[in-house]
Order: C-alpha cells, then structure tokens, then sequence
C-alpha cells in the first residue's frame, strides 16, 4: 500500500479507532481520497501535534 493513498488513510484512521466518518456514520470507504485526507488531519496529524 502506498503511503498517502485512499487505503492508507483507510488504514491510518482505523488505527485511531475512526471506524465511520464522525459525522455522516458511513463507512470510510464510500469516500473519495480528499475526504479522507481531510479527516486524518483533522483527527490524527492535529492529535499529534497536540500531545507534543
């Protein structure tokens, strides 16, 4: 799997426990790459820059 691609995020999100989108309550692969980049930075690069 190529690191940034739709399964990657699929994969990166799922890891932090975000099995559906947060708001829609969807499955995360029904969406399009971007909406999935927006939400890992959103829930996961935010997270992390935060606990540094």
């Amino acid at each position: 799997m190529h690191k940034y691609s739709k399964g990657w995020f699929v994969q990166q999100l799922r890891a932090k426990g975000i099995k559906l989108h947060p708001q829609l309550r969807c499955h995360l692969g029904l969406f399009k790459e971007s909406e999935l980049r927006n939400l890992y930075y959103q829930y996961v690069e935010n997270e992390q820059l935060d606990t540094e």
